[in-house]
């Protein structure tokens, strides 16, 4: 398994790498080992409003080296359960 650093990871950059090493993930394995779902409930604690569901998009696409606006509907509702997100705490993207 590869442990690239975050921000060489698909869909992530300098600024969501600088932001889960704030929540404890700090490489490709923590976060294969959280996993996408996991890591987005971390980064929401730590920043409510930064933290948007394209965060959840961009972690997931990470993990599966594929683009974060090519994850299929089905998908994006099983992060959404996975990820505890109701609709009605659902923000906009």
């Amino acid at each position: 398994m590869s442990d690239r650093p975050l921000h060489l990871l698909p869909n992530l950059g300098p600024k969501t790498a600088a932001w889960l090493r704030k929540v404890g993930i700090a490489s490709e394995g923590e976060l294969r080992a959280v996993g996408a779902a996991a890591a987005y409930r971390r980064l929401k604690h730590w920043n409510p409003h930064r933290a948007s569901l394209l965060a959840l998009w961009a972690l997931h696409g990470a993990l599966h080296d594929i683009p974060w606006n090519c994850i299929d509907d089905d998908t994006k509702a099983r992060l959404l359960q996975d990820a505890g997100v109701t609709a009605k705490h659902k923000p906009n993207v």
